[in-house]
Order: C-alpha cells, then sequence, then structure tokens
C-alpha cells in the first residue's frame, strides 16, 4: 500500500496550480494526479447510475406489499361477494375481484412504505458520506516528504487535506472511494470555530 495525501480544491484551474506548485516543490508527474469527486449520492458506481446497488427506501417495501396483499385481497373479496350477492353474478367474479385487490393492494402497500422509509434513509444516506465534492490533487508521497506535500497543497489553497492508504499505479490512486470517510492530516486540519 502507497501513503497518499490529498486536498479539494473547487476548480481545475486551481488544482492545476497546485500540481504545478507540487512539481516546483521537486514532486514528479508519476506522483501526482488530479480528479474530480461528484457530489453525495451521485458516485455512478453502478451501470444504473448512483453510489449504492439499491434504494435505500425501498427496503421496507416488501413488508408494505406483503401487508397491502392481504388487506387488498379481503377487500376484493368482500367487493366480489357484493357483486354476487346484487347481481347474481358468477363466482369467477368474485375471484377476479380478489386477485385485483391483491394486487392494487400489494401495489399500494409497497409504494406508502417506500415513500415514507425514502425520505429519511435518502437523508441519512447522504450524512454518511462526509466527502464534499470538488477536484482532488493526490500526490504519492513517502514518510519524509508528506508534510511537505500538504503544505504545498494548503499554500496553493487546498481544502480538507488528507491523508489515505490505498494503491498507487501508474500515476494515479487506482482504489480512491469517494464513499470511504476521509482521515484528516492532524498537522494541517481544518480548525472549527
Amino acid at each position: 500500500m502507497s501513503l497518499i495525501v490529498a486536498a479539494r480544491f473547487t476548480t481545475f484551474p486551481a488544482a492545476e496550480s497546485a500540481a504545478q506548485k507540487l512539481f516546483d516543490a521537486g514532486f514528479v508527474e508519476e506522483d501526482v494526479t488530479l480528479f474530480f469527486v461528484n457530489p453525495r449520492g451521485q458516485h455512478a458506481r453502478y451501470p444504473i447510475g448512483g453510489g449504492t446497488g439499491t434504494d435505500p427506501g425501498a427496503q421496507d417495501a416488501p413488508k408494505g406489499a406483503g401487508m397491502g396483499v392481504t388487506i387488498g385481497a379481503v377487500i376484493g373479496a368482500v367487493v366480489g361477494v357484493a357483486i354476487f350477492a346484487a347481481f347474481s353474478a358468477p363466482l369467477l367474479v368474485s375471484l377476479i375481484a380478489a386477485g385485483v385487490g391483491a394486487y392494487v393492494g400489494s401495489l399500494a402497500g409497497a409504494m406508502s412504505r417506500t415513500r415514507k422509509q425514502g425520505e429519511h434513509v435518502h437523508r441519512s444516506l447522504h450524512r454518511k458520506e462526509s466527502r464534499d465534492s470538488g477536484v482532488l490533487v493526490a500526490v504519492h508521497v513517502s514518510l519524509d516528504n508528506q508534510l511537505e506535500a500538504a503544505r504545498v497543497l494548503r499554500d496553493a489553497g487546498g481544502m480538507s487535506i488528507e491523508k489515505a492508504t490505498g494503491r498507487w499505479q501508474q500515476g494515479r490512486w487506482a482504489d480512491f472511494d469517494p464513499l470511504r470517510t476521509p482521515e484528516p492530516l492532524n498537522e494541517f486540519a481544518e480548525k472549527h470555530a
């Protein structure tokens, strides 16, 4: 694993300027990379988009569908029996009414559970992501020059200076995970009042 120091910039020109300052300080191009980190929840880690494999708001949908099937089938059966009794309709109509009621009930139950849970889970999911979006300048460093890299990044206007361990391959941070909580470099941690 490689030691990496990184800082966030708001624009590509600011990040490119910081990279040039790193080169001027003796860091080589192979050890410096910059890339954009998408806003929270927009990491497109999956073919359909998004940063997670499932919609967290849908986790209770099966429970809602189960309750809806039961309630819908009972209501549909009652309606079917009422139609059967009032109009002397065939028994098949009662069964169809129960089936339609079960289907509509499962849909309504699943959707009601999804809507209620979705807003809360969506907010909590984004609270778990602590990395802000922006252009990240990452530097492959050693124990000897990590503080120098952090100083150059800070002096160039870098924010959220962090340290990490990861795979540095072919001049880039190969296993960067935007969902992983950054570990601030203590000597350069931002002071909050």
